[in-house]
């Protein structure tokens, strides 16, 4: 039965990103491109490419104001978009790949730190409260007494 077989060799479909997952993974390549920025193996014209682009993004004078709707930001994805995609072409894979995994270090050593700030927190809020309850039953017993 050619029909069965053809099924059984068909490669799962990639599963699809939600916002936040597609928004952590805009961060993550926002650093990845900050960091080839940074590197010294890239090329002084994609470090110019790069500057343009966040200069244009980040920079009053645009051709199409932002508070225009709707168009107002599609100039800001296009101009993204497009200097992403030149950056992936001037930059080697080499240096994108360093670049990638120095960012997945920063990523995790990111949240461990969040980790431990939570837990930290959680262990001085438990401390203020404990204070307080105690400092409440003093006042208590003081003011009962008299």
């Amino acid at each position: 039965m050619p029909g069965a077989n053809s099924e059984a060799t068909r490669p799962e479909p990639a599963p699809r990103m939600n916002w936040r997952q597609q928004a952590q993974q805009l961060q993550k390549e926002t650093y990845v491109f900050y960091l080839a920025f940074k590197h010294p193996r890239s090329p002084w014209y994609a470090k110019l490419v790069a500057a343009c682009t966040a200069g244009y993004l980040f920079s009053p004078i645009q051709l199409i104001p932002s508070f225009v709707p709707v168009i107002g930001f599609l100039d800001d994805l296009l101009v993204l978009l497009l200097g992403v995609k030149l950056l992936q072409r001037i930059i080697s894979p080499e240096v994108l790949a360093e670049c990638r995994q120095l960012a997945d270090v920063a990523e995790l050593r990111s949240k461990e730190q969040v980790r431990s700030s939570a837990i930290v927190a959680a262990v001085v809020v438990a401390a203020v409260w404990l204070l307080s309850a105690v400092a409440a039953s003093g006042l208590m017993t003081v003011y009962i007494s008299h």
